[in-house]
């Protein structure tokens, strides 16, 4: 597969994950794991499958946890070497590791997330990138993504994704299930899934900290002819609840989940 020039990519993970509470006290919702590694991983190998391996995280809520797992990811998912007598550690070479390159931004611990993207402007520069959130996972074609963005010429796209359902859905016959899906996507409607492509304009439209850029930034853009959306018909999913992260934790046990595109 080519890869897609390079080209920075924001992630949003500095949000408190309430409705999480039991894994979120003590660490950052993308910092819960799914098959042994945080959700971040899985989004960071995403876009690395693309080719696109420059990040830049908005830090926010327990942002030292982030830090942390960063600074020692080559050391924890590599070989090792350690003389105990003078503390020196030889990495072994032979170990294959992602070439990714990731800027850890502190953007405030009460900050929403426009101001959280307004604060990353500076890390982000004057080109196109992307832009996600740390808690959602999906099997977007990223390439087929930006070309929709490229071909539009507005200052934003973002992934148009079906719902999913709170409960399972039933088909009924009588009293009798002759159907039971469980957590399925609707078949109607369209919310927004992130995996955004967006103009470094976009910048212009998020006042400060205190603004939510799903409200006045997204909302003027659209009124403005500037919002387009890349519809995405196939998985998507992110991760609110407990019973999300089992759904998802679920999917990694049987082999083969859908978002993971990576070999």
């Amino acid at each position: 597969m080519p890869e897609i020039p390079a080209m920075k990519v924001a992630i949003l993970a500095g949000g408190v994950g309430t409705r999480l509470v039991e894994e979120t006290e003590i660490k950052p919702k993308p910092m819960v794991e799914i098959g042994g590694q945080p959700i971040l991983w899985h989004i960071l190998k995403h876009y690395d499958h693309y080719g696109l391996r420059d990040f830049v995280i908005a830090l926010g809520y327990r942002g030292e946890v982030i830090k942390r797992y960063m600074v020692e990811y080559c050391s924890l998912s590599s070989n090792l070497t350690v003389n105990v007598g003078d503390g020196k550690v030889d990495v072994h070479e032979d170990d294959p590791r992602p070439e990714w390159t990731v800027g850890l931004v502190d953007t405030g611990q009460a900050t929403l997330t426009g101001g959280r993207i307004k604060r990353l402007a500076p890390y982000l520069g004057k080109e196109t990138f992307m832009l996600t959130w740390g808690d959602g996972v999906a099997d977007v074609n990223l390439h087929e993504l930006l070309e929709f963005h490229r071909a539009h010429g507005k200052l934003a796209t973002l992934t148009a994704v079906r719902p999913p359902a709170r409960f399972g859905k039933l088909s009924l016959d009588g009293d009798r299930v002759a159907e039971f899906e469980e957590k399925p996507q609707l078949g109607e409607g369209w919310i927004n899934g992130a995996f955004f492509v967006l103009e470094p304009e976009v910048f212009d439209y998020i006042e400060g900290d205190q603004t939510q850029w799903e409200f006045e930034p997204l909302e003027r853009l659209a009124e403005e002819g500037e919002l387009m959306a890349f519809r995405h018909e196939s998985f998507w999913q992110c991760m609110d609840t407990l019973r999300d992260k089992r759904l998802l934790e679920s999917l990694w046990e049987q082999g083969n989940p859908p978002w993971k595109m990576w070999s």
